[in-house]
């Protein structure tokens, strides 16, 4: 969302390290505003008191000092619109009034069945509740192969908020989820169309810069051994992907 909707000059960023060490997510240089080595220092900083689990990302308010949220649906829901009128920002709404009903299904759906599914399956203890969150996941991203066959995206013509929330796990599924979360009844690049969307989404202005493969693997792969990363999938998000 910083990216598409033009927020790089008014939102920095810094990144973690991909995987966690035992301080939690370290900061691969410090943290340019805080100057912190751990995420914990930047909980600490907005709560000295703070004594919970500390998750990426953080939406860091640099007028008051502390973190305004730590949710990722919630901080792609205010970017959307928080800067409409700023000079640069892109006025595209991904959340539109008459769309958002339609917007907030989808969203339950893909949160519940794809993006926390393929958690589901990797984290399962046991067979039964791996089977049932496999199930789920491939039964719906086989509807929405199907639904993509007539149109271009989830809700039509435009690209809308559920768009992006699929797009952060179809990017990562043949590089990760397929083979370290078992999510390998089939690959992403063998559905006739989701494939194709993907790549799309890809190729939207701004937003393959935003994705990097190896900092991908390292996050699912980096700690089994340390170190040694996966040399495939080959997975070419360049590919013109032919949809109109």
């Amino acid at each position: 969302y910083r990216s598409v909707k033009k927020l790089t000059e008014l939102i920095s960023v810094s990144y973690t390290q991909p995987a966690a060490g035992p301080e939690g997510w370290t900061f691969g240089e410090p943290e340019h505003l805080l100057g912190a080595r751990h995420m914990h220092e930047v909980y600490s900083a907005a709560d000295a008191q703070f004594s919970g689990r500390c998750t990426v990302p953080v939406l860091w308010d640099k007028h008051t000092h502390t973190i305004v949220n730590n949710e990722s649906a919630d901080i792609i829901r205010m970017l959307n619109s928080a800067f409409d009128g700023v000079s640069g920002v892109s006025e595209t709404d991904y959340y539109p009034e008459p769309l958002r009903k339609r917007i907030d299904l989808l969203n339950e759906s893909i949160y519940t069945n794809i993006n926390n599914g393929v958690y589901r399956c990797g984290f399962s203890q046991s067979q039964e509740a791996y089977d049932r969150a496999f199930l789920d996941l491939f039964k719906t991203l086989d509807g929405l192969d199907e639904l993509l066959d007539s149109q271009r995206y989830l809700c039509g013509a435009t690209i809308t908020e559920a768009d992006w929330r699929l797009f952060a796990t179809l990017v990562r599924f043949d590089l990760a989820y397929h083979g370290q979360f078992k999510c390998n009844r089939q690959q992403l690049k063998e559905y006739a169309n989701l494939w194709p969307y993907c790549r799309d989404l890809y190729q939207t202005p701004g937003v393959a810069e935003t994705v990097d493969i190896e900092a991908i693997k390292g996050i699912y792969y980096g700690g089994r051994p340390p170190g040694v990363l996966p040399r495939g999938p080959s997975v070419d998000f360049e590919e013109p992907h032919g949809r109109t």
